[in-house]
């Protein structure tokens, strides 16, 4: 049978992929026939000369591997092409010997010449493929080959090679344990790095190695955490969870002064942004100044850098690195801050059933120490008929996490219909949920109790007889109070068969039996006739009964208990036969009982304390959040402990890298140490335009730009990926302010002491000068300041981005400091009013490097403009909706007709003023006109439906109507940002009539003021899924900017954005009840064509809003 035979064959053959294998003989069973022949054909396809068929061969085998189907009868065949020359064919066949290498050792070993070739292999995929297989050869015989191999591929050129290098030193560490101090020097080569391909794998080798060798992290920290948004997803995982375990032992804990933090502001997390020589200065200057002020926790620059940088993730369409970014805040995070993961974490619970179960475990955990994070989000906590009983049994943990005094009556009202459930098991787990309310909330102990008792009553039996078990847990808190249903559950001893709840009726009426003196002795004498037929729990509780009446009782129960006694002392089971001699010395007194039978009245009636109903979640957070150790509350292999915070902060210096002469620039670690030294001895901008020339690196420019000008002394230089991310910073203004101020106050001691360019001193004033104008004006927006800090903090990033394009930086910085030579001419310095003049020419054009402390506006604009400015208030609460909009007439509906009405015509209108008695309401204007003969009295509202979470705030009602006459009244609803109707009943004295408001969506929102850099900072974060756009053609009467404007405004309530553009009209608002962004932008273009785009946090608002700007522009 020829090759090419077999191959077509085989195509046309039982054995194509998709097509169960069986044997060629009919009869001989197929499926259970030995048939030695099998892969015959692909075997002389692989032997065949032709690489395509070799090829098609492989392809097939790989895909069978895929499909689960045991191939390992071909390993020989296989083998024998490892040499082969065709790149496609070997790349397969390194895939099958990955897959059986293991199984096949010897074989393996035969081929490893061949691997060790493909190490030295032009294609880095062949390099890679080799050192995969030969790392899967688990024969220790090998061992120093496959160190050598990793060794080697640690320093190849192709990251995706080290990468392979960092896979196979686990597997090598798994063979040979010996070999650990050669794998950390391979592990500690490649965590330096500088490829994100690399960076996750690194991380787990290390993990797997040596995790207990945390000095290896020391100087890759900054670089970890600034590689992380762009690592792959698992490895993401991988390094967060390493760099909390790291963070733990190297900072302080940001909740250690937790009563100050809650008093202060949030100085203390967000002042410490600044760079690490900054931070340095700080704790010289301790000594010094008086720090009295200053809060005691200061948060390392290096601990904020990894939550600023992780934060981003949260984001993250993968799960697990959602997750490991919680738990890192969760572990890390000062208390105020750690509130942004629930939004995350919920989000996750629209996912698989699995991922929730996860989700849910770690949330019930967090929940108990946080309440407070996830109150907002409680109704996602609500469970589905569809849910499975894991997740129903985790959600209802959370809900009773959450319980408080405020919630508590919404949560009950949904445990009600919990109880109705089908699932038993989730029944059951609610009535101990109400339980522990019960028990954690005092104020509705007594309601829970009366459900409870209601519940009694259930045909379900399982339902009874779980809340008997928690009825009789709170009885025992004040069982004085409830004697009454101690006896009604007395009664139930007839009905109830399951063993846990007759036995916890007993054990109630056996303790509390003097608060039911007549009824004990009767259940006594029913439990004494059916005892034989009992369970062995239910005996052991009536042999207690006994005993307690005995002591208390004995009139009536000596005899009931000597009978019980009796019928315990033959029974089957020895528990209960050692029990019954046991009690029967205690309480029945006789010459041989000992001194023990004195006490058995305090033996059996001693107070015992009520049980206390805790989450079996209390104490799982000493486990890493997120851990397999974590879900399954025990230690797994391998987990490695949480450490503890330590007392006092190691030394920080350990993390700074220093920069090494010979390696080339644009590899250079951002040693501000170094830097600073450099700065020191020779600043950046020098008199020559020679020495700011190509010796400096992109890496250094940017360096610069994201440091303080200042004074020349000073070298607060970040590294570039650190200024990027200071965008996401959530500092405060006044925190900046101050910051800067005590920047300044550095500044000017450094200039006393040192003699520093005079162009660069007189900057440093001009700064100072400036921060001081900006504190005399308080009422100046803080939206304006932060947006030019936005746009100077934006332009760094632009300059940072690409380390690779250092020529375009050399050529800004020879043209940067060109232009900086005309203003840094020595000049002697003067008067402030001068200064003041000048700052016409403080454009970012002219500076030698922007700044990323907050621009002050008067830096961009005359000092007599600022003038001007300084009179008006740009905060968005001063200004009302009235200033913003313009008057364009308000448009009326009719909410009732005047036939409907007999006579009574309503009008309303949105009247876009603030509704004074609540800010989250819409103020709606209505008009009432009586066109009847005959007086209108008492107009009022009644029977209001709305849908959940909208409010109403009735109009004042209107005593009386005369015939002719109109009046109006204004009343407030919140719509709860959403387009739904207000239903509610108008009433006269005579007649109701049903009617509704529903607004249109442009009436959701009230105008904002922006200025034009703060809207294009706020649209920049809301892109992607919140940004809508349509193309659409401008109605004739509506071509000019003026018509554009008030068509816009009339469809909408938005306010006006400046714009430099006369080709785009520009609008912000906000949603009145959450507050969510809305941006409107017309761009017009040629032919009266234009775009329009919305960005809205809330996109259902944002579509709605986009068709209603479209009709009014098109029409």
């Amino acid at each position: 049978m020829s090759a090419s035979s077999a191959f077509n064959d085989e195509k046309g053959g039982s054995s194509s992929v998709g097509e169960p294998e069986y044997g060629h003989d009919p009869a001989s069973g197929g499926i259970f026939s030995s048939d030695y022949k099998r892969h015959d054909d692909l075997k002389e396809m692989l032997d065949s000369n032709k690489d395509s068929l070799k090829l098609e061969a492989m392809k097939r085998i790989v895909a069978m591997i895929a499909r689960g189907k045991n191939t390992s009868d071909l390993f020989p065949a296989v083998v024998k092409n490892v040499a082969c020359k065709n790149i496609e064919v070997k790349k397969l066949v390194y895939v099958y010997l990955v897959r059986y290498a293991e199984e096949q050792q010897d074989l393996a070993l035969l081929s490893i010449s061949t691997f060790q070739r493909g190490l030295k292999d032009p294609n880095q995929l062949i390099r890679a493929s080799a050192l995969r297989v030969l790392s899967s050869i688990r024969v220790t015989i090998i061992v120093p080959i496959m160190m050598l191999a990793i060794k080697e591929a640690a320093s190849d050129m192709s990251p995706y090679v080290r990468k392979t290098a960092a896979h196979a030193i686990p597997k090598l560490y798994s063979l040979d344990p010996e070999q650990k101090d050669q794998l950390i020097e391979v592990i500690e080569k490649l965590l330096a790095d500088k490829t994100t391909l690399v960076a996750g794998s690194v991380v787990m080798a290390f993990e797997e190695v040596c995790p207990e060798r945390i000095d290896l992290i020391h100087k890759n920290y900054r670089k970890l955490c600034n590689l992380l948004i762009d690592v792959e997803e698992w490895g993401q995982v991988v390094i967060i969870n390493m760099l909390t375990r790291y963070a733990r032992t190297q900072f302080l804990n940001p909740n250690m002064n937790e009563s100050l933090l809650e008093e202060g502001s949030d100085k203390t997390f967000y002042g410490s942004d600044e760079d690490e020589d900054e931070e340095e200065e700080e704790k010289e200057n301790k000594a010094e100044a008086p720090m009295a002020k200053r809060k005691p926790y200061v948060m390392d620059p290096d601990h904020r850098l990894l939550l600023r940088n992780t934060k981003p993730l949260l984001q993250s369409r993968n799960a697990a690195v959602v997750m490991a970014v919680a738990q890192l805040y969760f572990h890390l995070a000062p208390k105020v801050e750690v509130g942004v993961i629930a939004k995350a974490l919920v989000r996750l619970l629209r996912s698989h059933s699995e991922v929730q179960y996860v989700v849910l475990q770690n949330v019930a955990t967090m929940t108990i120490k946080r309440r407070g994070m996830f109150e907002p989000y409680l109704k996602s906590f609500y469970i589905r008929s569809t849910d499975p009983t894991q997740i129903k049994v985790l959600k209802l943990e959370v809900l009773t996490n959450l319980a408080n005094e405020t919630n508590i009556s919404t949560i009950l009202r949904e445990f009600q219909t919990y109880i109705k459930s089908m699932d038993k098991d989730f029944v059951a787990a609610t009535i101990q949920a109400i339980g522990r309310c019960a028990t954690n909330i005092g104020e509705v102990r007594d309601t829970c109790l009366n459900g409870l008792v209601q519940l009694l009553s259930n045909r379900d039996e399982l339902v009874v007889a779980e809340s008997v078990v928690v009825i009789k847990k709170l009885l025992q808190m004040q069982p004085e109070k409830h004697s009454d249903i101690i006896k009604h559950m007395a009664k139930l001893t007839d009905n109830i068969q399951v063993p846990m709840a007759r036995a916890s009726i007993l054990w109630l009426i056996g303790e509390y039996c003097e608060h039911v003196p007549k009824i004990a002795p009767d259940v006594l004498r029913k439990m004494a006739k059916s005892f034989t037929n009992e369970e062995d729990i239910v005996k052991l509780q009536i042999i207690n009964l006994a005993a307690k009446l005995y002591l208390t009782n004995s009139k009536q129960t000596k005899l009931l208990t000597q009978y019980v006694l009796n019928l315990a002392k033959y029974d089957q089971n020895y528990d209960i036969r050692d029990r019954a001699r046991f009690i029967r010395q205690l309480i029945v007194p006789t010459e041989k009982s000992g001194a023990l039978s004195k006490y058995a009245k305090k033996l059996f009636l001693a107070l015992k304390p009520a049980p206390v109903l805790e989450s079996p979640f209390k104490d799982r957070d000493h486990f890493q959040l997120g851990s397999l150790s974590h879900l399954l509350n025990a230690k797994a292999g391998g987990y490695q402990e949480l450490p503890d915070w330590p007392e006092a902060a190691p030394d920080p210096s350990v993390r700074n890298v220093e920069v090494k002469d010979s390696v080339p620039e644009w590899t250079k670690c951002s040693s501000r140490e170094k830097r600073k030294e450099k700065k020191v001895e020779k600043p950046f901008y020098s008199d020559s335009e020679g020495e700011s020339g190509p010796t400096e690196s992109a890496d250094s420019e940017s360096d610069s730009v994201s440091g303080s000008e200042i004074g020349s002394g000073i070298g607060q230089s970040g590294s570039a990926s650190e200024s990027e991310e200071s965008e996401e910073g959530s500092e405060s203004e006044e925190e900046e302010e101050e910051e800067e101020e005590e920047k300044v106050k550095k500044t000017t001691k450094k200039e006393l002491k040192k003699p520093v360019q005079e162009s660069e001193s007189e900057q440093s004033s001009e700064e100072e000068e400036r921060k001081r104008e900006r504190k005399s004006k308080p009422r100046k927006s803080d939206s304006e300041s932060e947006s030019d800090e936005d746009e100077d903090s934006e332009s760094e990033s632009s300059q940072s981005d690409s380390e690779d394009s250092e020529s375009e930086a050399e050529v800004k910085k020879k043209k940067k400091a060109a232009e900086s030579k005309p203003p840094s001419k020595p000049v002697k310095k003067e008067s402030k009013k001068e200064k003041k003049e000048m700052s016409l020419l403080d454009f970012d054009d002219f500076e030698p490097a922007p700044s990323p402390q907050v621009t002050p506006l008067n830096s961009f604009l005359s000092s007599s403009l600022v003038n001007d400015l300084e009179g008006l208030s740009l905060s968005d609460a001063v200004l009302s909706p009235a200033t913003l909009s313009p008057s364009s007439a308000l448009k009326s509906y009719e909410l009732l007709h005047r036939i409907r009405g007999e006579g009574l015509s309503v009008e309303y209108c949105f009247s876009r003023q603030p509704f004074s008695p609540d800010g989250n309401m819409v103020a709606v204007q209505m008009q009432f006109t009586n066109n009847a003969s005959s007086e209108a009295k008492s107009l009022h509202m009644e029977d209001v439906k709305l849908q959940s979470g909208m409010r109403v705030k009735e109009f004042t009602e209107i005593e009386l109507l005369p015939a002719g006459e109109t009046a109006s009244a204004v009343m407030g609803i919140d719509f709860c940002d959403s387009t739904q109707a207000a239903n509610f009943q108008l009433c006269t004295h005579t007649r109701k009539f049903f009617v509704s408001i529903q607004p249109p969506v442009g009436e959701l929102m009230r105008p904002v003021f922006l200025t034009e850099n703060e809207f294009k900072k706020e649209q920049g974060q809301l892109m992607g899924m919140n940004e809508i756009s349509e193309k659409l053609t401008l109605d004739a009467k509506c071509r000019n900017e003026h018509a554009i404007v008030q068509r816009v405004t009339a469809a909408a309530n938005l306010s006006r954005v400046p714009c430099g553009s006369d080709k785009e009209c520009r609008f912000a608002g906000r949603t009145v009840t959450s507050g969510s962004l809305v941006l409107a932008t017309v761009a017009t273009k040629e032919d009266a064509a234009a775009q329009l785009t919305v960005n809205c946090e809330k996109m259902v608002i944002g579509t709605m809003l986009v068709k209603d700007i479209l009709l009014a522009l098109t029409q």
